[in-house]
């Protein structure tokens, strides 16, 4: 079981259906009241590639990814093109996108992620497979350089300051970002008749924990 660096083909994951994931339990009482509680402490996402299949071309540059990962086996990158940027999506990341920490003065790594609010609620995500080449980072408004100011691991999404932050600077951060996933099936069964009669396989996809 291992991690493959490799971006599912963008063409294909274009189209797809899916998105977050919660699982939460639900008691009935016997006064009608409720009781609600969940497991899960983050989201998790799940997609189906199946979808977004338009030629007996996209069918074997799928078969060939699918077969490379063995199935289920080995996991790889998932770009959701409905949430892949640390802003809008109709804008372009800038490094004071997303706040990823407050520096004390010691502390030199931190984690990328962002930030769902909505009505005063919040949800932090992390994001461990960040797009190389799109991480900008920020120090209290100021633009920091990469290879210069700070390091980056594509493979963790942690950021490595080359000195700590004073104490009580605000780290911010903007990004595009892949999800880490796996095919949640071992069995893709294709027909060229009933896909050239408009039937598209089932390709399932699911987030998974790194």
């Amino acid at each position: 079981m291992a991690f493959h660096e490799v971006r599912f083909p963008a063409k294909l994951s274009f189209g797809s259906v899916g998105g977050p994931e919660r699982r939460t339990e639900v008691v009935t009482l016997t006064n009608g009241f409720e009781e609600r509680n969940t497991p899960w402490a983050q989201s998790r996402r799940r997609y189906d590639a199946g979808v977004s299949l338009r030629s007996l071309d996209d069918i074997a540059a799928l078969i060939a990814f699918f077969e490379a990962r063995r199935g289920q086996l080995h996991g790889f990158r998932w770009k959701d093109w409905s949430d892949y940027k640390s802003c809008l999506p109709s804008a372009l990341p800038g490094f004071a996108d997303q706040r990823i920490g407050t520096g004390d003065g010691v502390r030199r790594e931190f984690r990328l992620a962002k930030t769902y609010a909505s009505g005063g609620a919040e949800y932090l995500r992390e994001i461990t497979k960040p797009v190389e080449g799109s991480v900008l980072v920020g120090i209290t408004g100021d633009a920091q350089i990469l290879g210069v100011d700070f390091e980056l691991d594509v493979t963790t999404g942690i950021v490595t300051f080359a000195e700590a932050p004073d104490a009580g600077e605000a780290i911010t951060a903007g990004f595009e970002f892949d999800v880490p996933v796996r095919f949640d099936t071992d069995v893709i069964q294709t027909s060229v008749a009933s896909f050239q009669a408009g039937e598209v396989p089932d390709v399932p996809v699911v987030e998974i924990r790194l």
